[in-house]
């Protein structure tokens, strides 16, 4: 098993104190007159500490791995924050890699990465700056922290500032802040601002290592779990949130401000929302914008709770819309929480009602070898085999995720007597993107209903043909209710698992 290896990397180059002055940035003296040299590197995985799988390092290779320059080539025009982060000049690409939300980092994948992330530091020679891009709820075996475990280690070998992104869906903690000198998160669920966050960070970067800002960063973690049902930045309740951080964005000397609405998947000490504010140089001010949006926050927490609609319900107003096509989200079912997607609840009730003309997209490789083996127009125990292809597709758009470049695997498009139409994968793919779709030749506004394996963010890409989205309290490894999650590690008390959990703000 490869261990982190940790050595001395200079940060800055030495030069005589004649050259220098003793004002904020004097540190890095006459050497910015050159073109900073920022180094960007990345490490996403949002972990379900609930699933029985672990995620192994072939799941990050396979997924996405690249290194140095091939980073620009994946990422350079990817509405993604590494997108933004290598496109700001002076930025050195070094290393990235992303697995699709699964259960916990396998301890040796964890620690394979890491290492190779300090390795690619060491490699890069002189820098002044790092970027790295979390997500912020990465969970190894051993390391329930894992993003923070990776900024302490970083912390230890480079001595220059390290910024970071992360996530809106983080459970941030204090290790993470405490190894940082500034952090900024998501403002949109769907994640469509990524690009934007990892520009701003880049940007912000650059004006630390002028001299021009001296940001400082505070965080508060209210006692609080938001369901992610109730995450959509654009409507109540969640909207409130962020009318508030632009506020805070208002006040003088701030100079970054970011709301994390947690994963309740991931069981960790941190599960639930943070707040964090980054200021001018004045700890105070950070400290007490994160604590009115913290405040502010804890005073709508009921706001963040109640039922979804359930599954007969759901299928039952599906049926009488008088258009569609009606999007039925698969809450507990969703991919982009590490679900398997592959639940039939949704589309067994469907048939079970007689609703006609329904699509869903299933995770079941077994499925496709079998509609290849049966070939194109000829039967399957599901009905006609309409289509099979490469599952390779590009999404143009800017959509939640900011990939541009997916592979769902052979794919297989069945045709059943219902008129419903099966889509099965060989690869789990989130619903982020229309043209999982429409690359098969599907022309999804022409279903009364399509079974979306997703919460919130699918509906960045379903809202130009959908007619209406209903959240649906389906069964499953991403079930709303945080109340049926066996928690071990959670703080205690918290809202609303506690009702009587008190926030003194």
């Amino acid at each position: 098993m490869l261990r982190a290896r940790f050595w001395p990397i200079t940060a800055r180059p030495t030069r005589p104190m004649s050259e220098c002055d003793l004002s904020m940035g004097s540190l890095y003296c006459n050497e910015m007159a050159a073109e900073p040299r920022i180094g960007v590197a990345g490490f996403l995985h949002e972990s379900n500490s609930f699933l029985p799988v672990r995620t192994s390092y072939e799941h990050f290779a396979s997924t996405s791995l690249t290194r140095g320059e091939e980073m620009r080539a994946l990422w350079g025009r990817a509405a993604h924050e590494l997108g933004g982060m290598i496109s700001a000049r002076g930025a050195v690409p070094l290393y990235a890699t992303y697995a699709v939300p699964s259960g916990p980092v396998e301890a040796e994948a964890f620690e394979r990465i890491c290492d190779e992330i300090l390795e690619s530091i060491r490699l890069a020679g002189h820098l002044d700056g790092l970027l790295l891009a979390l997500h912020g709820a990465t969970v190894a075996d051993g390391y329930p922290d894992a993003d923070g475990e990776l900024l302490r280690r970083v912390r230890v070998v480079f001595g220059g500032p390290v910024m970071f992104t992360f996530d809106l869906h983080a459970n941030l903690s204090l290790k993470m802040i405490g190894n940082a000198d500034a952090a900024v998160g998501y403002r949109t669920n769907p994640h469509v601002d990524q690009r934007e966050r990892g520009a701003e960070l880049a940007a912000l970067m650059r004006r630390m290592l002028a001299g021009d800002a001296r940001p400082v960063m505070a965080l508060e973690t209210p006692p609080m779990l938001l369901r992610n049902s109730r995450q959509n930045t654009a409507a109540p309740p969640a909207r409130g949130l962020y009318d508030d951080l632009r506020e805070v964005l208002s006040w003088p000397g701030i100079l970054s401000a970011s709301v994390a609405m947690g994963f309740p998947h991931s069981d960790v000490e941190e599960v639930g929302a943070g707040f964090v504010a980054v200021a001018d140089g004045d700890i105070g001010a950070a400290r007490r914008a994160a604590k009115w949006m913290a405040r502010r926050a804890w005073e709508r927490r009921a706001e963040f709770t109640g039922p979804l609609t359930s599954v007969e319900e759901a299928v039952r107003r599906a049926g009488l819309a008088e258009r569609g096509p009606v999007v039925l989200l698969d809450v507990g079912d969703n991919v982009g929480g590490g679900s398997a997607g592959n639940s039939m609840a949704l589309f067994d009730e469907l048939r079970r009602q007689g609703v006609r003309n329904g699509l869903v997209v299933l995770y079941d490789p077994e499925a496709v070898k079998e509609c290849v083996t049966a070939g194109v127009r000829n039967r399957t125990r599901w009905g006609r085999v309409r289509t099979i292809a490469d599952g390779i597709f590009e999404e143009t758009q800017v959509r939640h995720g900011g990939w541009s470049k997916c592979d769902q695997g052979i794919t297989a498009v069945v045709e059943t007597e219902e008129n419903h139409t099966m889509v099965f994968t060989s690869r789990r793919m989130a619903p982020f993107s229309l043209e999982q779709l429409l690359s098969l030749g599907i022309h999804p506004e022409r279903k009364r209903v399509l079974i979306v394996k997703g919460v919130i963010a699918p509906r960045a890409a379903y809202e130009p043909v959908a007619a209406e989205f209903i959240l649906v309290d389906t069964p499953g490894e991403t079930a709303d209710d945080p109340a049926l999650l066996p928690y071990t590690r959670r703080r205690k008390p918290l809202y609303p698992l506690e009702a009587d959990a008190e926030y003194p703000g």
